[in-house]
């Protein structure tokens, strides 16, 4: 920002300081004097503390926590003032309290140092003057051109030069970045040279931003008597710090960003930590015990010149005053006296209970990762515990958050049927089919039909050639394990198919079954088998890729006869309204049926572009890659404009099956009074049937509807229905229920009718995004529905809608506890946005199990890990923190007690080696053991009676602070379900 306004000032071009200039090894382009640019270094730093800053900085976060500051100046005050006891019996445990806090914290970053040496000193080979020279990571500079061999990881984001590969590309795996186990596609820079050292070219590109999947740029190549060649740079071309060089023997690539200004080191800073309510509340009871403490103080130094204002009294025979003494401003002394008492009394805040409590926390999350009901064999892994601090949260949870796809489903992608022309082509394994097609229940009237011959070959080409999928030749060594294989018919039954979505594997499989099979690229020419086993080679002029905003993405080819086709895939949303309407009807009932049947849907369609139409296509997709601002805008306005006007040919239909025990655990969630919301970008049919069969939405729900659809009115404008149907909804779920019995409370009481709620993301932007006078209004009635409903369903979600929505629960009134549960890089702003979040071990990546509190393998775990890990904990934190406040009450109320009888003169009761290790030694350790391992209900009954789990909810408002319920009643629900049992 300082560097923008100075520009400003200087008369500078701001767009220039949104933009850096690199030199490719840096060799200056031209004659003139050349200076080279100033950038970060390639050392990555995610350690938090120097040897020269360990000791100011951890003392300064350690004595901000309020017991730790109160007894720093209690001891300075049984320092500086003549005090009843010792200032050791505060220092003591003071000093132990730091420093096993210090220790902790100095382990914990060293660690981090560690894991930044073995980083930051790994050695990488470096192109220099023709040599290749080997340096360590963090030596690399900005302009370096970096040598990365297979299978090594690359060591900052590098713009790819030069492949070994033929055809001028590379694959890569970015799990320990973003998690996703498929190999991408990324693309040299056209038309470089071969001998990078004769290279001269210049990169001009945007400055260092967080997103993963965005970069925009271009590069100058310079040639002697020429002008230079420009070229455009997307994320194709960019390969960031952390991924993995796989099928390719080596690449050659420049050093764009280095060190913190990697995209990998940006994308995980900042993280907010998070804190629980327990946490929280431990805060406010130290403050009600302060002014207990400040309160005996009072009394007691209030009784003391009381009692000494009578004769005799202030001065006996036995003790009598010094001249000083007399002297002593009376005020003084009273402060010094209560200051003595202050002291006297300071053991009921409990110094240790910090220390115990991280203890408890730290030790207690091992019997997470040691859980055996929490290992999968199938990816060889238990759960993983990212952050200890909210073990008591799991047991306190009302809201559960949870994605779709790869959560409740299992994303593993299988092509079901296909629809051409409006007649259903189902696969069969008879072979008495002709050319492997089954039509079976097509439309009433044309039964057992089949589309034209014509027309089944196109829309089986859009399938070979609509993707992004790369062919695998078998190897010697193997078979890579992330590669998704495919289980092709003799001969190709060896290929492997490398995707960055299984939905595209599952098409191009589906293609082989019935004769088109797609055997990859070379030199950007696509080579299909179609059903006579001829080979037909296409040339790949343009991808538009795939967006969720556009939710479609098309290919631009060039067949043997010359003629230009595009083919398009996507959601039907954004397919239907770009081609002819008399098309649609026929495809639109056999897309509905699908999608009520719980699969996903896609529609396929085609363009013919005349001579004149590429063309112009191709220069405006030129123009609008070589764009540095605003590029992606640009590309947009063009995609929309080329894929105006297509032709419907089909659509297709792929199953992704429930996970394991979808159904038993949502039902179990349940039952434990958590409300369940599930957020999707997937359409509302396929969401709603996946409720269903997960027992979230009954056949007896009412369904409560907001979508684009129900807001269609002919006469009325969109706001005004919105308006409404919210107040409707509003008067059936809210208004017109009965209220619940005195006592019943939320999550406890179950309502005499059970409400779903579907919304989806264009009626919920209208909701958020309505004007300010209107918009409260808006929120505030569909909270209201919300919460009064079993179950809600958003759909069609964007990830940041996806946050808001939690944001919007997590701030209501009560301040409810919430979970979100993904297994994608989609789900990663409501995880991070909940109070707890959890990230599943899914097949779209691991960028959600980095950024999530508690990972686990299946949706299933998450019984467990609520119903009994959760329970147990919440209990047991319960029982530490009551106990630390009760105990030091009684140790100190003695004390109180005992100077009614010693004339106020601050004699202590305890010797000064009970009052230094009562905290210490004495009572922390035997709490600690009991809230490790205490068990009030068994495991197993817990997981069988969700009711208890519930039982716990329903008690907390009644608790001061919401934090701690009372514990018989734990007891009292066992009793009664033991009884039940035996019953």
């Amino acid at each position: 920002m300082l560097c923008r306004r100075l520009n400003r000032w200087l008369g500078g071009d701001e767009s220039r300081v949104d933009s850096r200039t690199i030199y490719v090894g840096h060799r200056p382009s031209t004659t003139e004097a050349f200076i080279p640019p100033k950038f970060c270094d390639n050392r990555i730093v995610s350690s938090k503390y120097t040897v020269w800053n360990f000791l100011p900085k951890n003392l300064f976060e350690q004595f901000r926590r309020i017991a730790n500051f109160y007894f720093l100046i209690i001891f300075l005050v049984q320092v500086i003032v003549d005090t009843p006891t010792s200032p050791v019996t505060s220092g003591l445990p003071l000093f132990f309290v730091i420093t096993v806090t210090a220790i902790k914290q100095g382990y914990e970053d060293w660690l981090r140092h560690k894991a930044d040496n073995e980083v930051n000193k790994y050695p990488v080979t470096v192109l220099e003057n023709g040599r290749r020279m080997g340096t360590e990571s963090e030596k690399i500079k900005v302009g370096d051109v970096v040598e990365v061999n297979e299978d090594e990881t690359f060591p900052c984001d590098l713009i790819l030069l030069q492949s070994t590969r033929d055809d001028d590309t590379c694959f890569v795996t970015t799990a320990s970045l973003d998690g996703e186990s498929n190999h991408k596609t990324h693309y040299t820079v056209p038309d470089t040279e071969k001998d990078l050292d004769s290279l001269s070219a210049t990169i001009e590109c945007e400055q260092p931003q967080p997103d993963l999947y965005k970069f925009v740029g271009r590069m100058h190549i310079y040639k002697t008597d020429r002008e230079p060649e420009i070229r455009s740079l997307g994320p194709e071309n960019l390969l960031l710090k952390g991924a993995t060089l796989k099928n390719t023997q080596r690449i050659c690539g420049v050093a764009v960003y280095t060190g913190m200004e990697t995209k990998m080191a940006l994308n995980y800073q900042g993280k907010s930590q998070k804190r629980s309510a327990v946490e929280k509340s431990i805060n406010a009871f130290l403050l009600v015990y302060l002014c207990i403490l400040v309160s005996k103080a009072l009394v007691c130094t209030t009784l003391k010149y009381v009692w000494q204002s009578k004769p005799g009294q202030d001065e006996p025979w036995y003790n009598q005053k010094t001249q000083r003494e007399k002297e002593t401003n009376l005020y003084l002394k009273m402060f010094t006296d209560f200051l003595s008492f202050m002291v006297l009394f300071n053991f009921i805040i409990p110094v240790s209970m910090y220390v115990t409590v991280e203890m408890q926390k730290f030790l207690g999350s091992f019997f997470i990762t040691w859980d055996r009901d929490f290992y999968d064999p199938e990816i060889q892994e238990g759960a993983l515990v990212n952050t200890s601090d909210l073990n008591e949260e799991l047991g306190q949870v009302e809201y559960v958050f949870t994605d779709k796809t790869g959560t409740l489903t299992q994303n593993n992608m299988e092509f079901i049927e296909c629809c051409i022309d409006g007649f259903q082509y189902k696969y069969r394994d008879a072979v008495s089919e002709l050319d492997g097609f089954s039509a079976t229940d097509g439309p009433v009237s044309k039964l057992q039909e089949k589309a034209g011959k014509e027309r089944e070959e196109l829309f089986l080409r859009a399938l070979c050639l609509c993707h992004t999928v790369q062919v695998k030749e078998p190897t010697g060594r193997g078979q890579d394990h992330t590669d998704s294989m495919a289980g092709c018919p003799p001969p190709h039954e060896q290929t492997g198919f490398i995707a960055s979505s299984p939905d595209e594997v599952a098409l191009v499989k589906g293609a082989m079954r019935y004769g088109f099979t797609f055997l990859g690229m070379e030199s950007k020419k696509m080579k299909i088998m179609n059903r006579s086993n001829a080979i037909e080679t296409y040339d790949l002029l343009h991808v538009l890729n795939f967006d969720p905003v556009r939710r479609r993405m098309s290919v631009i080819v060039r067949s043997k006869s010359g003629d230009a086709l595009l083919f398009c895939k996507g959601a039907d949303s954004s397919i239907f309204p770009r081609v002819r309407q008399e098309e649609v009807e026929k495809i639109r009932v056999h897309v509905e049926r699908n999608a009520t049947e719980g699969y996903r849907t896609l529609c396929v369609a085609y363009k013919k572009l005349s001579p004149e139409e590429y063309a112009r296509a191709d220069a405006d997709l030129q123009a609008a890659r070589l764009a540095l601002q605003d590029r992606e805008e640009k590309l947009i306005a063009v995609y929309n404009q080329v894929e105006a006007g297509m032709t419907l040919i089909g659509a297709t239909a792929v199953e992704d099956r429930l996970q394991e025990e979808a159904a038993e655990t949502m039902e179990a969630l349940q039952g434990a009074g958590i409300k369940v919301w599930v957020l999707t970008g997937d359409k509302m049919e396929t969401a709603k049937s996946t409720c269903y069969a997960c027992r979230l939405f009954q056949r007896g729900t009412e369904l409560l509807e907001l979508t684009v659809r129900t807001l269609e009115d002919g006469v009325r404008k969109r706001e005004e229905r919105l308006h409404d149907l919210l107040l409707e909804y509003h008067k059936k779920a809210v208004q017109d229920v009965p209220p619940t019995k005195p006592g019943g409370n939320r999550g406890w009481s179950k309502p005499s009718q059970d409400f779903g709620f579907i919304i989806d993301g264009a009626s919920l932007s209208m909701v958020f995004n309505s004007s300010e006078s209107s918009s409260s209004h808006y929120k505030n009635l569909f909270l209201q529905i919300c919460q009064n409903c079993t179950t809600v369903l958003c759909c069609r979600m964007a990830p940041l809608q996806k946050a808001q929505i939690v944001k919007m629960v997590k701030c209501s009134k009560g301040s409810p506890i919430t979970l979100s549960i993904g297994d994608g890089a989609n789900d990663v702003s409501m995880i991070l946005e909940a109070h707890v979040g959890i990230g599943i071990k899914g097949k779209e990546g691991r960028q959600a199990v980095r950024n999530s509190d508690y990972a686990i393998p299946k949706l299933k775990h998450l019984k467990k890990l609520l119903l009994g890990h959760g329970h147990l904990y919440y209990v047991r934190i319960a029982h530490l923190v009551q106990y630390f406040f009760y105990k030091n009450l009684c140790f100190i109320l003695p004390q109180f007690l005992y100077q009614f009888f010693c004339g106020y003169s601050q004699q202590p009761l305890y010797d000064a080696a009970y009052l230094t290790m009562y905290n210490i030694c004495f009572t922390s350790m035997p709490i600690l053991a009991y809230s490790l391992l205490e068990q009030h209900i068994c495991v197993e009954v817990l997981l069988d009676n969700a009711t208890l789990y519930r039982r716990v909810l329903a008690l907390q408002p009644q608790w001061p602070g919401n934090c701690y319920p009372p514990l018989y009643s734990f007891e009292d629900d066992y009793n009664s379900q033991h009884t039940k049992m035996h019953v």
